[in-house]
């Protein structure tokens, strides 16, 4: 005759995961709340902007951080051997420094600009 192994079954198993991934969410939570306050502080001790940290308006959502070292995303970072830069003119640019060459969906920051009594010729980019 056989006998079974005494130890714990799946479902325990999966009862101990679960309450371990509910321990690890809410100090995750917590954790995120202090780094934020962190933030937060330095931020108004500083006085920094959004422009300060790379979030002014206009600025493409998701966009990948820089290299550790370079000024460009690590996607532009590799070039084809070979390769010219390509030359791209700004013909539109605000007081915030935000730029738009003219092609393409417009930005936020230009539809805002308009919106907010500004003309396309005011933003012209002087040369």
């Amino acid at each position: 005759m056989a006998t079974k192994k005494s130890g714990p079954t799946l479902a325990a198993l999966n009862a101990q995961i679960a309450a371990l991934q509910t321990q690890a969410d809410a100090l995750r939570k917590k954790e995120v709340a202090e780094v934020v306050a962190k933030i937060k502080d330095a931020i108004a001790h500083y006085g920094l902007t959004a422009a300060d940290l790379g979030l002014a308006t206009g600025a493409r959502k998701n966009a990948k951080l820089p290299a550790a070292g370079g000024d460009k995303p690590a996607s532009k970072q590799r070039k084809k051997a070979g390769s010219k830069p390509s030359a791209r003119t700004v013909k539109f640019k605000d007081d915030n420094g935000n730029t738009w060459g003219g092609m393409g969906k417009r930005p936020a920051w230009f539809k805002a600009a308009l919106a907010s009594g500004r003309t396309p010729e005011e933003l012209l980019a002087k040369s």
